[in-house]
């Protein structure tokens, strides 16, 4: 008799923990991108292509809740391009979901003040900084967000226990690749 295997999946609304580097630093670049066009088109061609900042919203807020699982950039690199790859460097999730969060809060600002409030010019500069740590994390793996969360760890504002093993990983990488 053939037994079913079992799969355990992880809830809906949860956020991986570890996270790959490298599906991480490919999603800052396909944010880079959509940014990047989003102003190029909008402001060139047509304003029409501003409505694209609220497909940056949706992904960010998708990533934010449910990881790469409701987030087609998401799922197209960590389920697609990674895969084939073959590359991983597990790193701190907590961090990632808090930069996730400030990309949410930067791109639905920006699709306010232009879809809103008819105030482009100032979506486009905030689209800016959003592009400018896109680059950051997927060209020199510099994650402004995870910066920012670890400097909110130390000063107590956000509490040890969000993260209690983020400060280990680091180390735990590096006896890893010292080992190798």
């Amino acid at each position: 008799m053939a037994t079913a295997a079992v799969t355990i999946r992880e809830p809906l609304f949860s956020f991986p923990h570890p996270v790959n580097e490298y599906s991480a630093r490919f999603v800052a670049g396909g944010v880079l991108a959509l940014a990047s066009a989003t102003m190029l088109l909008g402001h060139f061609v047509d304003p029409a292509f501003n409505w694209l900042m609220l497909v940056l919203a949706y992904g960010f807020l998708a990533r934010v809740l449910t990881g790469p699982k409701l987030s087609p950039l998401g799922l197209f690199v960590t389920r697609v391009l990674v895969p084939r790859l073959g590359i991983n460097k597990p790193v701190a999730g907590p961090p990632k979901r808090f930069a996730q969060a400030i990309g949410l809060g930067f791109s639905a600002t920006a699709s306010v003040l232009a879809l809103g409030v008819g105030q482009v010019g100032v979506s486009y500069i905030v689209l800016g900084v959003l592009i400018g740590a896109a680059t950051l994390e997927s060209v020199f793996a510099f994650c402004v967000g995870c910066q920012t969360f670890n400097l909110l760890m130390k000063t107590g504002i956000i509490p040890k226990s969000v993260c209690e093993d983020c400060a280990d990983f680091e180390a735990r990488y590096r006896r890893k690749a010292a080992q190798s």
